[in-house]
């Protein structure tokens, strides 16, 4: 072996030997994970809130630092693009903070968006790759699809399903990321 080739084997030994000394980690993340997921599905409405709310002050704070920055280092190319950059964050945090429920429509019109191109992509993604990925490609041809219906779904419910879309689909996230990560944590407790 050349002394320029990383040891592939042992840096994968290396991270299944770390897996498997914190398995009980994992596992204890991927049940709160399951736990904040299933409490997201069944308080979607609260969820979203809680979700918009922290977008808003994720937006003011890092626009507050923003302008902290861009004024501390005034003399910097880009000066006026990065003030308007932060005073754009801390606009979208403190309407995010002032009006949830708006800020929650706002973001699911994001959400209907980023269906909507994610199953185009992924549709497109699937019909060039029907050759090379054999059987496989209809898999993802149907996540297009389904990414489409879900677009189309909350669309059409719309402005109700501002309500509880965003908190659901976090919901769902958590309790698949979650159920992923106990998985791995109980094949890494029996790995060598």
């Amino acid at each position: 072996m050349s002394t320029n080739q990383p040891d592939i084997e042992g840096m994968q030994r290396a991270v299944a030997g770390a897996l498997h000394r914190h398995w009980k980690l994992y596992l204890g993340e991927g049940i709160v994970l399951v736990v904040l997921g299933l409490i997201a599905v069944t308080v979607a409405p609260l969820a979203t809130l809680t979700v918009t709310i922290l977008f808003g002050w994720l937006f003011l704070v890092s626009g507050v630092l923003g302008l902290v920055t861009t004024f501390w280092m005034r003399q910097a190319p880009g000066f006026w693009w990065s003030l308007i950059s932060a005073a754009l964050g801390v606009l979208v945090g403190a309407l995010l903070l002032a009006q949830p429920a708006q800020g929650a429509l706002t973001l699911t019109y994001v959400l209907i968006a980023f269906f909507v191109i994610e199953g185009v992509a992924s549709i497109m993604f699937a019909l060039d790759h029907r050759r090379e990925l054999s059987g496989r490609w209809g898999f993802m041809l149907v996540s297009g699809i389904v990414d489409l219906v879900l677009a189309t779904m909350i669309l059409a419910g719309l402005p109700s399903t501002a309500g509880w879309a965003i908190g659901l689909l976090v919901g769902i996230n958590l309790v698949f990321g979650g159920t992923a990560l106990i998985g791995m944590a109980l094949h890494a407790r029996n790995a060598a």
